[in-house]
């Protein structure tokens, strides 16, 4: 583990950091030459971004003590993440990832190698909770819950911690189901959360799963009857609706010149949505910045090279 945080964070988050191989051309992973090499992972994605835009930013998790391990960690800390609670256990495995090209705009191919990994052996006992009261907001998604029994396990104190503190929570369904046992385990658990959280982030898509109603409006108002603040529903090139305490509206898609990898768009909203609310911004300007930073996001060949610098997001009047 590495030195003491600084007191105090504006943003917390625990998940799976993993290597990123994506593909140097177009069509089955298996017909590449050669791989880029990049950071994923839902929860780190979203911490690189809100590090960018200058919010104190903690991550914890577990890797390996491997090439993979270091290289995540290295550029972590190169983003001004404190990841003190990052913990490096050499007899455990980092995951990893391959990610195809795709020259249509459609989702890219993904192959995962992250069964057993570090992060998925997580539990309650790796929740420092004096370390995660001292945040001023946990963000979540439904990726770390999924990897294992402990980390699903991990992921239910973590909220009872900061709810009990008085903190806000924000939550990306995220959803994964070839991680679940079945796709009604994963609606069971995901929607415990969500019942949690203070702002919801769910795709249309997801949303349509997770609570059997078709439209956004009747999507948004399923979560705000669990008691959420906020809602956002992504509605892709679209934009976004939102249904808040003080009322409720769409926010049309930022125009993009090209769609080169959708991966990350999701997290790149929650980034803006994170940032802006924290910042005491309305949730139609939270959400507007939100639908700036994933169109961004769809425009680059990895998961974070779209997501801006604060200079960038001040440039672009948001």
């Amino acid at each position: 583990m590495n030195a003491v945080p600084p007191e105090g964070c504006d943003v917390a988050t625990f998940g799976e950091a993993m290597l990123l191989l994506v593909a140097d051309r177009p069509g089955p992973i298996e017909e590449a030459q050669a791989f880029h090499k990049r950071t994923a992972g839902a929860e780190t994605n979203v911490a690189i971004g809100l590090a960018r835009l200058g919010l104190k930013v903690a991550w914890a998790s577990r890797l390996g003590s491997d090439s993979m391990a270091r290289y995540l960690l290295a550029q972590m800390q190169g983003e001004g993440i404190d990841c003190s609670r990052v913990v490096c256990d050499p007899a455990q495995r980092t995951g990893f990832q391959f990610k195809g090209r795709v020259a249509d705009g459609s989702d890219p191919p993904v192959e995962y190698h992250r069964k057993g990994s570090a992060a998925s052996r997580m539990g309650p006992a790796d929740v420092d909770d004096t370390w995660l009261r001292s945040a001023r907001h946990l963000h979540a998604t439904g990726v770390f819950p999924a990897l294992s029994a402990s980390s699903l396990a991990a992921a239910c104190k973590t909220f009872e911690v900061v709810r009990e503190a008085g903190r806000t929570i924000s939550f990306d369904p995220n959803l994964r189901p070839t991680l679940w046992a079945s796709p009604e385990l994963m609606r069971h658990w995901i929607n415990h959360l969500a019942a949690q959280a203070h702002w919801v982030l769910p795709g249309l898509e997801e949303g349509r799963f997770l609570t059997g109603e078709s439209t956004p409006e009747a999507i948004a108002a399923y979560y705000r009857r669990l008691g959420a603040r906020v809602v956002a529903v992504k509605l892709g090139p679209e934009g976004a609706y939102y249904d808040c305490e003080s009322g409720s509206g769409y926010v049309p898609g930022f125009p993009v010149r090209e769609v080169v990898d959708t991966v990350g768009a999701g997290d790149g909203f929650a980034v803006g949505v994170i940032s802006a609310l924290l910042e005491g911004r309305s949730v139609p300007d939270a959400v507007r910045r939100g639908a700036w930073i994933g169109a961004r996001a769809v425009q680059v060949l990895g998961d974070t090279e779209g997501l801006p610098t604060r200079a960038e997001l001040e440039a672009a009047g948001l």
